[in-house]
């Protein structure tokens, strides 16, 4: 009896750990920007511009982005509290985050399927994967990877295939 209990108790919080996997919302379309006027962030110029209806957080997100357009890819960068030199991909999700008041401090990229709330959001979505997340804001994508060139978080307004990540979305946005 004991050793059926051992084995009950000992594996069900693996079992739980692989019920809430599946419990995610999967991306199952391709990410793509198109400009919408007053719904999504107007590119130009390699600067985003917040729609002017959007919450202050949105625009404070935006701002955030923008701040990161000349920054260096570094692993493991812009995980510290002061302003780094290099951002990885979760140091520049958790640095727009925190600076439109949405995160305190900064989390890798596995805990960010942890983060707010499943699905894609109205205003801004998180796209994990082991190993790597980028986010949308107002429609545009801010990523390190992917398609549209260049080294460090970048605003990417080409076409990413989202297959093998989930969506979550801060509460509220």
């Amino acid at each position: 009896m004991k050793r059926l209990l051992f084995l009950l108790f000992g594996f069900l919080p693996f079992l739980g750990g692989f019920v809430s996997c599946s419990n995610q919302v999967k991306a199952r379309q391709p990410v793509s920007y198109h400009f919408q006027s007053g719904r999504t962030v107007l590119l130009r110029d390699g600067k985003a511009y917040a729609p002017k209806n959007a919450p202050a957080a949105v625009k404070r997100a935006v701002a955030a982005g923008n701040r990161l357009q000349t920054m260096s890819y570094q692993w493991g960068g812009g995980h510290g509290g002061q302003k780094a030199k290099g951002y990885d991909c979760s140091g520049s999700v958790s640095y727009v985050l925190r600076e439109a008041g949405l995160l305190k401090g900064s989390i890798g990229s596995k805990d960010y399927f942890r983060y707010g709330q499943k699905g894609e959001g109205k205003w801004i979505t998180l796209y994990i994967r082991n190993g790597h997340v980028f986010m949308t804001v107002a429609g545009l994508r801010l990523d390190t990877g992917g398609p549209g060139g260049g080294t460090g978080p970048r605003w990417k307004p080409e076409t990413r295939r989202s297959i093998g990540h989930v969506m979550r979305h801060p509460d509220g946005c």
